[in-house]
């Protein structure tokens, strides 16, 4: 038998935020505690200043398949009209090793994961009544995020701090439409986080951009960016007093 390749418009047709993807992505956490997963260390491969390439992979005891994943992230893409993160998943059958199937998702299944993983944290740890929420960022995962958040929490407004004015802009309009609520931008990041109730950072920053004196009671903070050594977008002050 050979090997199955996958598209991503293919995976499009079956997959998409919404309950049953988000109750996959909180099994995978549930079996993390059960101590049921083989996880290594991320292998991250620097490229060059704005690009680089990471490989992960995972067993879950029980389960027929494991799976590596190769996703790259080339910052400068969106300058010559190409998206900034893409992916291959190659899945491999746990009792000969062979490769089964390979999903050429350019990035969709990583950033669909990742903005319900968001959602998890959200729905375990957020306040239950939340009028606003604010997000730092107008990518790709400041959408996925907030669509996900929207499966575990309603909120009245959006609001949305990004450094350029056309991306924010274009941000408010496609997001008002998706979610069902008005999205405003915001002047500051401070004036966001003391406004709302949850906060979603989704920036590259290698640098705190949410202060510590910023904080207020009953303020989730999901921060997604800072996934490698270097990256930071939380001030330690407001860990350590915290």
């Amino acid at each position: 038998m050979g090997t199955l390749v996958v598209t991503e418009a293919e995976l499009r047709t079956c997959l998409q935020i919404d309950n049953r993807s988000l109750d996959a992505t909180e099994r995978a956490f549930v079996w993390i505690a059960e101590g049921r997963v083989s996880m290594p260390p991320v292998m991250h491969i620097d490229v060059d200043a704005d690009s680089a390439v990471d490989t992960k992979g995972a067993f879950v005891e029980g389960i027929d398949h494991l799976a590596i994943k190769i996703a790259t992230g080339f910052f400068r893409n969106p300058q010559i009209g190409l998206p900034s993160c893409s992916s291959i998943i190659a899945l491999m059958n746990a009792q000969t090793g062979a490769f089964e199937c390979v999903f050429l998702d350019n990035g969709f299944l990583m950033d669909l994961r990742t903005g319900l993983a968001g959602a998890v944290a959200a729905k375990h740890l957020a306040p239950q009544s939340v009028e606003t929420v604010g997000v730092i960022g107008t990518g790709v995962q400041a959408r996925y995020q907030i669509e996900s958040l929207a499966l575990v929490r309603k909120f009245e407004q959006l609001l949305v701090y990004g450094r350029n004015s056309t991306s924010v802009s274009n941000y408010c309009a496609e997001m008002s439409e998706r979610i069902g609520v008005p999205v405003k931008p915001c002047p500051s990041v401070e004036e966001l986080v003391k406004t709302a109730q949850i906060v979603v950072t989704t920036t590259p920053a290698t640098g705190p951009v949410i202060m510590a004196d910023w904080l207020h009671r009953g303020l989730h903070i999901t921060a997604i960016g800072s996934d490698l050594p270097g990256k930071q977008e939380l001030h330690s002050d407001g860990v350590i007093r915290r």
